[in-house]
């Protein structure tokens, strides 16, 4: 009876360990999104690219502890470069002259991400729309800079001492 009260203990807790911590955006946050044109393959891979780019741009910030306010004004300042690097990334693709660029309060659908769920509603971002905007979107948050949290912990392997023991024994 002892051993069984002992394993069942060790379960629960590997199982509250093994948990996935979510994250939460603060109310005062910034957010980014490139909304693709459509869900195809090439649509999808344009989109990944603009990210990829704009994301370049938006990260060469040196001082990663603005304030929201600091980091309203950098982004206002910087709207005509995120203008251009989005231009020239989309320069040879369909999509050269159909895109938009919008910073203020944009519309966002109810979003689940990591067990929380972000309400539907208009959230101060920067976004780009790229051709008619119908396909998956990419979004993260720029102020606090979850994006570069986010990025840190995939390739992150989470182990524990108690599952590696009753994997070891049992």
């Amino acid at each position: 009876m002892k051993k069984t009260f002992i394993f069942l203990a060790l379960i629960i807790a590997i199982l509250s360990l093994n948990k996935e911590e979510s994250i939460k955006i603060p109310k005062e946050s910034i957010r980014f999104r490139v909304i693709a044109n459509s869900d195809s393959k090439e649509d999808q891979e344009i989109k990944k690219e603009v990210v990829n780019k704009l994301s370049e741009e938006i990260n060469k910030t040196t001082l990663r502890k603005l304030s929201i306010d600091n980091k309203r004004k950098e982004i206002k300042e910087k709207l005509p470069k995120y203008e251009e690097v989005v231009g020239l990334t989309l320069y040879d693709t369909p999509y050269k002259d159909k895109y938009t660029l919008n910073y203020g309060l944009n519309y966002f659908p109810e979003k689940e991400y990591k067990g929380v769920i972000y309400e539907e509603g208009k959230y101060e971002s920067l976004v780009v729309t790229i051709g008619d905007g119908q396909g998956k979107n990419f979004w993260c948050v720029l102020f606090p800079p979850l994006c570069q949290i986010d990025e840190e912990i995939k390739d992150v392997e989470y182990t524990s001492l108690v599952k590696e023991l009753i994997n070891k024994y049992f």
